[in-house]
Formats: C-alpha cells, structure tokens, sequence
C-alpha cells in the first residue's frame, strides 16, 4: 500500500510514523508513505500557497495552482494503478463522510491512496470540484489542518493490510470492526489488588471464553454504543442474550 500525501507541513508526520507498528510494516515493505511539501509546488519568490478569498471575510484560502501541480506532478493527470483502477485522491476535510472501520476497509482494497491535507479556511472549490474524488471527515468538530485526519486514515488503514500487524486475526478482533465494541483483555497477574481475572478466561476452554467474549463484547456495545446493534449482523444466541439485559 502506497500513501501519498500533500500536505503543508510535512515535518508532522515523521514522529508518528517512525515508530512501533508503522514503521516495522514501512521497513519490511508492507507499506509506503510518500509525503509531498505543496509548497514546493509554489513557483513565486516567497511560495505563497494561500490568497484572500474573492467576495471577502476572514481567512485564507489555499490556492489551486500549488495543489493541483504537487498532485499531478506525482500522480500524473489521469492517476491510475497497476491494476487501471483511479488512485482515490482524498480531500480530508469537515465536509466529507465520516470515516469508519467501513471505509478504511474500503479503501485498503486500493494499492495507491492520495491524501490531500487542508489548512486555513479550506482550499479552493476548483480543487474540491475538479481534481480530488472523495472527502473524509474524522468527526463533527473543527482541527486546524487535514495532517491529524491524514494520519489516522493511515494507521487505520494499515491496520488491515496483511502482514502489518503481529497477530493475523488482531484486525478483526477489534473494537468496530466485527461491529461490536471489543471484549475486555486480562494479562498476568491473575489477581491484582484484590481484583481477579474471570475463571472462564483461565479454564482453558476455549469454546466457553469465545461465547464469554462475545456476550462481554455484546454487554459492552448494549451499555455503551446501543446504535451499533441496529447494523450488526446478530446471530440466535446474541439475540437470546440482549434480550435477557433488556435489549428490545
């Protein structure tokens, strides 16, 4: 998987990079991150990325110009992938669809995915209009810039590409993704001030913790995010099991 991202501050995403998970899976290949600085797209004396916005108010507003060459220059006009499907080309952004385990799955299917990180006010509606393919938003509240989004698409993303994490099913248990919240984890000690690790984690039978780990995950996704159980795929006995903690 090949990131390639655009950003005006390419200096931010080395610390986060260059550590634990993502580096391992950088330096064995599994993923590449390319991180292009817009400004060097600028052609003018001081590389000026920004102007006032036409019809007034507050703020600057990013330039099409530096966008759209550091884009092209990497992508080419037509960006294709091997396979002669588009490379997505993202506009991180408020006004884009909110992203879930849903779409990082989506789009870990892609071998290139281009990330256009927004600052100021926004950019120009010529970019939005004429040369990105998508917009995602992490949330409904405001950040300073598309760097942080960026980021988290790229380690949720990452998470999903074989090989990238240490434990081949870890993906799948995870929190959103088999559309539950995750089961509680224990580690040694068994005890620990008094409080102890459930019996059925240490009894060895792995039929008994997989249904306990379910009902937990069941209990923990009805006690805190009860909309999530409208779009999961339920079997009789989850069904059997909320219906006795009251789920209707």
């Amino acid at each position: 998987m090949r990131f390639e991202i655009f950003t005006l501050l390419p200096d931010v995403f080395s610390p986060y990079l260059e550590v634990s998970i993502l580096k391992r899976a950088s330096e064995r290949g599994l993923i590449q991150v390319n991180v292009h600085n817009i400004r060097d797209y600028a052609h003018d004396k001081h590389r000026v990325t920004d102007d006032t916005p036409y019809g007034g108010g507050g703020g600057m507003v990013m330039k099409p110009e530096p966008v759209f060459e550091a884009v092209e220059s990497e992508l080419g006009r037509a960006p294709l992938q091997t396979t002669g499907q588009p490379v997505p080309i993202i506009l991180l952004t408020p006004q884009g669809r909110v992203f879930t385990q849903r779409i990082a799955e989506e789009l870990s299917q892609h071998e290139r995915i281009a990330l256009i990180c927004g600052r100021y006010e926004g950019v120009d509606e010529r970019i939005r209009e004429h040369l990105i393919t998508d917009e995602i938003s992490i949330g409904d509240y405001v950040l300073t810039g598309g760097e942080l989004p960026a980021l988290i698409l790229i380690d949720a993303i990452s998470r999903l590409i074989s090989g990238v994490l240490g434990d081949p099913t870890g993906a799948q248990d995870d929190s959103h993704s088999m559309g539950l919240l995750e089961y509680p984890h224990y580690t040694k000690p068994a005890e620990f001030r008094g409080w102890k690790v459930p019996e059925v984690l240490q009894s060895g039978n792995h039929a008994k913790i997989d249904r306990w780990r379910r009902e937990q995950s069941l209990l923990r996704t009805f006690n805190k995010r009860p909309d999530m159980l409208e779009k999961t795929n339920l079997h009789q006995n989850d069904l059997k099991f909320l219906k006795n903690i009251g789920y209707e």
